[in-house]
């Protein structure tokens, strides 16, 4: 049986949240994950009309019980959000949950009157879901470098960028990395091996970022936060709150680069992040966003925030070429609300084994086909593998692959810190100290165009990157 990546990393973040029942959605589709029993809504008023709204809808449905509707926790946060229970999360199973879609349909009329939207799901927000990365990375010699390679230019700790990286954390021995990661600093990981000494999965998907940043732009210091630790999920809710957090903890930045997200089924953005977008919009920080790996032209949340007019500015969203960078990669999301577009497939990162080797069992099983249609050599197939979640019984050995240092790896998560690297550059050459400004002025001139699903769109390639065939490891791999 072929694998079956978005329900295989469904199971897994729900290991890795074991008291928060989760449902796929909309209707088993493979398009968002979202907390079972729960819808959200503004606090205070509003919070009370869903309250009422959805108990008289459930005191006419027979199934449902209109005591279940009731605060799941207090108006305290600072995202202005309040979670509303509205049914039983342990009935049912992962194929989506009725009480909550009755929930928001009861709210239909109510939101009508309003004008503007009053209540959402709990979604996931993650940097795991539907293959997102959009492989597992690969293990790369040391003497083949970085790719991007780093930049020649001069650190100056009085005009240096300030990148914030919102992630899971950097590895333990990130500073073994030499004087790319020089500048960087942040949460390092809690536990990043299993009993048996391997490395888990998606650990080493901030230090990877980072060093995509440094290598970019050396004239930054970067700051990678530990937000994102459950299998690099957690619920909308809690993500504004995490945002606040790292801003008041470190300031505002320059750019915040972000490489998670959720789709939703909708236009106008995350009902959790609403406070925390809003108070963006009146800073001067550029959030650069992860457009998704859904292969999808559905907007993904928070990068589509810079299709809606009062982002337009404040927002980058970014998609991924493959490794010739003249083409979409098969995993990226598209469309109109995704801005640019920058290698994103097999790019070369310091992740961990620089002190000593650490061994990685592999979790997914590559496809016999590209499992979005596409014919060329994409990270579907290759390097090829078997992993853990995708067979069954004892008739397939996972691979086993081990770490020194290097690593190559895929997914818009990864395109993301190559055009914030870009976008500092761009400030310290031009002496630029507006991230917004540098935004625009780095579009404007842009000349370079790559063919995306039948579109020409901007493509944002870093001087130092140099392309990677397709279907082939790293030498000496």
């Amino acid at each position: 049986m072929a694998p079956q990546r978005f329900r295989e990393q469904f199971d897994q973040i729900q290991r890795s949240m074991p008291d928060v029942p989760l449902a796929l959605g909309p209707d088993d589709s493979a398009e968002f994950v979202y907390e079972k029993g729960v819808i959200l809504a503004r606090d205070g008023e509003e919070a009370r009309l869903v309250e009422d709204s959805v108990r008289a809808h459930f005191t006419e449905a027979p199934d449902l019980t209109p005591d279940n509707v009731r605060r799941a926790s207090p108006e305290t946060n600072r995202s202005g959000i309040t979670r509303i229970r509205v049914g039983d999360p342990g009935q049912g199973d992962r194929r989506g949950d009725p009480a909550v879609a009755n929930a928001l349909r009861a709210l239909r009329a109510p939101e009508g009157r309003a004008g503007r939207r009053l209540v959402s799901r709990n979604h996931v927000v993650s940097i795991a879901v539907n293959s997102c990365p959009g492989d597992e990375p690969v293990p790369a010699p040391l003497a083949q470098g970085t790719n991007p390679a780093p930049a020649e230019a001069v650190h100056d700790p009085d005009t240096a960028v300030g990148v914030l990286v919102i992630d899971n954390g950097l590895t333990h021995d990130y500073p073994a990395a030499g004087a790319l990661l020089a500048h960087v600093q942040g949460d390092l990981h809690g536990t990043e091996t299993d009993s048996q000494g391997n490395l888990l999965q998606y650990i080493g998907h901030g230090t990877f970022i980072a060093g995509l940043v440094a290598a970019v732009a050396p004239n930054t210091d970067i700051t990678v936060l530990s937000s994102l630790t459950d299998a690099g999920a957690i619920l909308e809710s809690e993500f504004g709150e995490r945002l606040f957090d790292a801003v008041e903890q470190h300031g505002w930045p320059d750019i915040i680069s972000l490489s998670a997200g959720t789709s939703n089924g909708r236009t106008d953005g995350l009902l959790g992040i609403d406070a925390f977008m809003t108070e963006l919009r009146q800073q001067r920080t550029l959030l650069v966003a992860a457009a998704g790996n859904n292969a999808s032209a559905t907007p993904f949340w928070p990068a589509a925030y810079a299709s809606l007019p009062d982002y337009h500015d404040a927002v980058l969203s970014v998609g991924a070429l493959r490794g010739d960078g003249e083409h979409g990669a098969c995993f990226s999301n598209h469309g109109a609300w995704v801005n640019a577009y920058a290698p994103g497939e097999r790019l070369t990162s310091p992740l961990t084994g620089f002190d000593a080797p650490v061994p990685y069992v592999y979790q997914h099983s590559t496809y016999d086909d590209c499992r979005y249609g596409f014919t060329y050599a994409c990270t579907c197939q290759s390097p090829q593998h078997a992993g853990v979640l995708s067979e069954e019984g004892d008739t397939v050995t996972p691979d086993q692959v081990t770490f020194e240092g290097l690593a190559q790896w895929s997914g818009t998560s990864f395109a993301t810190p190559v055009v914030a690297g870009l976008i500092a550059a761009h400030m310290t050459a031009h002496k630029e100290t507006d991230p917004r400004v540098a935004r625009q002025q780095l579009l404007a001139s842009n000349t370079e165009f790559a063919e995306v699903r039948g579109a020409h769109v901007p493509a944002l390639r870093p001087a130092t990157w140099r392309p990677v065939p397709g279907g082939q490891p790293p030498a000496g791999a």
